[in-house]
């Protein structure tokens, strides 16, 4: 017995249908991938963002310690002016980084900008130690002391920011999450590095006379 025309075409239409399930289901699949990169983004662009905020609250405490210090330290204009020009420096290049969160240019150039402010700061903190009557102002020991708090929130922010750029960077180089990423230009995002004071960045002398 023949097959009947009706059942000819629904033969026919079996690897059609398959074909189509396959498509969609991997058009579903890619959509995961790229809500997925999409989340991974977003939590290192809001990572950054709490960097930012506290950048932002110690350039604010920067001028308020430059200005109490000022009346103590006429001799040291040089210094108080490096600091405020190092920060001034800072805040553009915070600006830019903020922009482009996770841009290797905005972020190599916001870890200069603070590495030259951490370079007079520590300056103008060791001249602070080094005088009395001035470290034993009620203000300036509250500010230096709101400095080191901002200092170390700014620390745990950064780390915060790399561990979730990290995971980003990971994800968008497995298979096949890269080809999602490659075909809507999901970029790598680059690492803010640490800040080391000059000091740190000396190696200790060592002597066996």
């Amino acid at each position: 017995m023949r097959p009947s025309g009706r059942n000819v075409k629904e033969v026919n239409m079996i690897p059609l249908i398959v074909l189509v399930v396959i498509i969609a289901a991997a058009a579903f699949y890619g959509v995961g991938i790229y809500n997925h990169l999409i989340t991974l983004r977003n939590l290192y662009r809001n990572a950054f963002t709490q960097i930012d905020i506290q950048l932002k609250r110690r350039y604010d405490l920067i001028p308020n310690l430059v200005e109490a210090a000022k009346g103590y330290l006429a001799h040291e204009r040089g210094t108080l002016e490096a600091v405020m020009k190092a920060r001034n420096s800072a805040v553009d290049a915070s600006k830019a980084a903020a922009q482009s969160p996770g841009s290797a240019a905005a972020m190599t150039g916001l870890s200069q900008a603070e590495g030259a402010l951490a370079g007079v700061l520590s300056r103008l903190l060791a001249v602070v130690e080094a005088y009395p009557d001035l470290k034993a102002n009620q203000t300036i020991a509250d500010l230096m002391e709101e400095l080191t708090s901002t200092e170390n929130k700014i620390g745990f922010a950064r780390q915060a920011y790399n561990d979730a750029v990290t995971g980003y960077n990971i994800q968008r180089e497995k298979f096949p999450q890269n080809v999602i990423a490659s075909a809507f230009d999901f970029k790598a995002a680059a690492l803010l590095d640490a800040v080391e004071k000059p000091e740190e960045r000396t190696a200790p002398k060592v002597s066996f006379s």
